[in-house]
């Protein structure tokens, strides 16, 4: 356990070596010492000091005036302070002491007994403050461990989620490859056109697994980049299940800029117009639109992402991007989240739900770098 650190301050060396001696009889503490208030306080600055004594007497700055520097410092302001003196023992001179900090007064000759009954108490309240911050940094260091196992189990969930986008998408090309088969449709811009989009998912699967093992990293790196490049990636990758369920894409999109990281928000996207083809299957909703439209200013592009699907329907639609939470039969309830989560910290910016007469109407606020 670290050791009650106590710092004498006085003009003559033979009183500290006294004083020293007497306390080290008693107690094992860390003493440092002074023979002035400013070495005492060069002191103060450099060590962690638990108690300090003090002579009033001394030349050029006395015990009065260096309790009162000690008091307008922060460090040093709630450090308990004892005077100890032979001259300054009139009430007149303790009211004073008193009234600039000191907490206690010991006349000398010294009583090493009333010495040692003081310095216990102070010793006793230092350890047993240590002793319970010590089970305090014990218990944080559990929670810690905690935590962190649960954001694991959050993540390996997020990364479940993004790759089986990808991993259907590439159940229907394989699909698409046995009718055509039996059809006998498969050429040379067949196989050219499958070789080019089953590693084109292939590619996106490995990049989501690159880009969650530098999810946490403050110093991931980030760009500028045109908007309209990541719809159409999000876009192409779900082109077939989009055209499959018969659902319209209706996209407005100019030159605006975005600062972050592309492929996470490439993630994001995909989320969300995933979330609207399940919310279309799964309610037998005829007219099947999305629209994404996007708008800027000088530190912001705002993209919006609307559908037909009905909207949301909890009574408080903001719960959808707690973790862990989904309307789903099978669903994790970490896509939502985590597109909250890589908006905020991946782009600085903001993701707003509202309920349209239609459906839901994400709004996404994101930096462009101005």
């Amino acid at each position: 356990m670290e050791k009650f650190s106590i710092l004498l301050v006085d003009d003559v060396a033979e009183n500290i070596h006294s004083l020293k001696m007497m306390i080290e009889d008693s107690f094992d503490v860390k003493i440092f010492s002074a023979l002035s208030a400013q070495e005492g306080m060069e002191i103060l600055m450099k060590e962690e000091i638990n108690l300090i004594l003090t002579d009033i007497q001394m030349p050029e700055i006395d015990g009065f005036e260096f309790a009162e520097y000690l008091k307008s410092i922060e460090k040093t302001k709630d450090i308990p302070l004892i005077f100890i003196t032979g001259i300054y023992d009139k009430d007149e001179y303790k009211r004073r002491g008193y009234d600039i900090g000191a907490i206690e007064y010991i006349t000398k000759p010294i009583d090493d007994l009333l010495l040692d009954a003081k310095l216990k108490v102070y010793i006793d309240i230092f350890e047993r403050s240590k002793k319970r911050q010590d089970e305090l940094e014990e218990k944080n260091e559990i929670l810690i461990h905690q935590a962190k196992m649960a954001t694991m189990g959050e993540m390996i969930g997020v990364i479940a989620h993004q790759l089986k986008q990808p991993l259907n998408v590439l159940s229907l090309y394989c699909n698409d490859v046995k009718d055509s088969y039996n059809f006998g449709e498969i050429n040379d811009e067949f196989i050219d056109e499958f070789s080019k989009k089953t590693k084109s998912n292939i590619n996106f699967m490995s990049q989501t697994i690159d880009d969650f093992r530098d999810f946490f990293n403050p110093k991931k790196s980030k760009s500028k980049f045109l908007l309209k490049k990541v719809i159409d990636n999000s876009q192409n990758l779900l082109l077939k299940q989009l055209e499959n369920n018969n659902i319209n894409l209706h996209i407005d999109i100019s030159n605006e800029e975005v600062y972050g990281v592309d492929s996470e928000l490439e993630q994001v996207v995909l989320n969300l117009l995933t979330n609207a083809q399940d919310a279309f299957i799964e309610r037998e909703i005829e007219q099947r639109d999305i629209y994404i439209t996007a708008g800027t200013n000088q530190k912001y592009t705002v993209l919006v992402v609307e559908d037909t699907a009905g909207g949301i329907k909890e009574d408080d639609p903001e719960k959808i991007f707690d973790p862990y939470f989904t309307t789903k039969e099978k669903g994790t309830g970490t896509g939502l989240y985590m597109v909250k989560l890589v908006v905020k910290t991946s782009f600085n910016g903001e993701l707003k739900l509202k309920n349209t007469e239609k459906g839901a109407k994400f709004i996404m606020i994101l930096s462009n770098g101005k």
